[in-house]
């Protein structure tokens, strides 16, 4: 399909109705035509309802269940106006600005919304790193003292991949790890590598074993080498860096370590698409992928977090 607007205006234009949107969805659920996901049937009727009834299981269907846009009582228009909103910031979006730019009339709306679309900046299935790949861990969070080795307190372990592109930084991955051990680095590295690849570490002993993983392992013991850390592993330093940056710079260092790993996928999702031209792919991509995953509550999304308001509980 792959037809999306390239400006605001556009955007607005295209998308002036709810039909519009419901079309445009349609099209990226079902781009071969409708398929019941019960029976697969290929015929349906539309009720007055806006739900596909399946012509040979006689199964109501509705356009957006099982996805983010569930459950919804907003237009679809005005997600499609955040959507673009999201994507057109190039260093990313705050609730409060979403909440402001869309006039919602709550926070929570805004702040749920985002976190719905960091949800679907993962792309189902997606491809792993290959090549030559650095990785390493660091830590992200407030200037919690103590500690010693690979333990700081309390602030959040996250190991981070970069594709070398030359001396450029190709794709990349990072996760929340609650520990570096070996269990956890390797098993990042077996999920976000493809094997076969060059996986460059330093000389921590979480990543030994990686050769017998499928693994080319190439280690630069940081003791041994007269060079700072970030030298010997650049790309990925760098992009530790800009990930700080970002976390301090677009959120206020406002995250709470129960949802880092959902910013880690926005920084993730912009940085891979950093190069894109249009941000209207960038607006089809995310919707694309924000028919594919399932719905999730706000209740959901909290229900991990002690106290009586989500936002205190912060890593900075």
């Amino acid at each position: 399909m792959e037809e999306y607007p390239r400006t605001l205006t556009e955007m607005e234009e295209q998308f002036r109705t709810e039909q519009s949107c419901r079309d445009y969805l349609f099209r990226l659920r079902w781009p071969n035509g409708f398929e019941c996901p019960r029976c697969k049937g290929r015929e349906a009727w539309t009720t007055n309802r806006d739900l596909f009834l399946c012509r040979r299981c006689r199964s109501q269907i509705s356009l957006v269940a099982g996805t983010i846009f569930q459950d919804t009582r907003k237009p679809l228009a005005l997600w499609f106006r955040a959507i673009w909103y999201v994507v057109s910031q190039k260093t990313g979006a705050s609730a409060l600005g979403v909440q402001r730019v869309l006039g919602l009339g709550s926070y929570r709306t805004a702040w749920t919304w985002l976190h719905k679309l960091r949800r679907a900046m993962v792309r189902p299935g997606r491809d792993r790193l290959s090549g030559r790949v650095e990785v390493d861990d660091a830590y992200v969070g407030g200037r919690a003292e103590g500690g010693f080795g690979r333990t700081k307190g309390q602030k959040a372990l996250i190991v981070v991949a970069a594709e070398e592109e030359g001396k450029r930084i190709g794709r990349i991955r990072m996760r929340r790890v609650t520990e570096a051990t070996a269990e956890n680095l390797q098993g990042f590295v077996c999920a976000a590598v493809e094997p076969g690849s060059v996986v460059h570490t330093d000389g921590w002993q979480g990543y030994s074993g990686l050769d017998k993983k499928g693994y080319i392992h190439e280690v630069s013991p940081v003791s041994q080498q007269p060079k700072k850390e970030s030298s010997l592993l650049p790309r990925v330093h760098r992009v530790i860096s800009l990930l700080k940056r970002w976390l301090l710079g677009t959120h206020q260092g406002a995250v709470s370590g129960e949802h880092l790993d959902y910013y880690l996928d926005e920084f993730t999702f912009r940085f891979n698409r950093r190069t894109s031209r249009h941000r209207g792919k960038l607006f089809y991509r995310l919707l694309q992928q924000a028919m594919a995953v399932e719905p999730t509550t706000y209740s959901q999304m909290i229900r991990h977090i002690r106290g009586k308001h989500h936002r205190r509980h912060h890593i900075w």
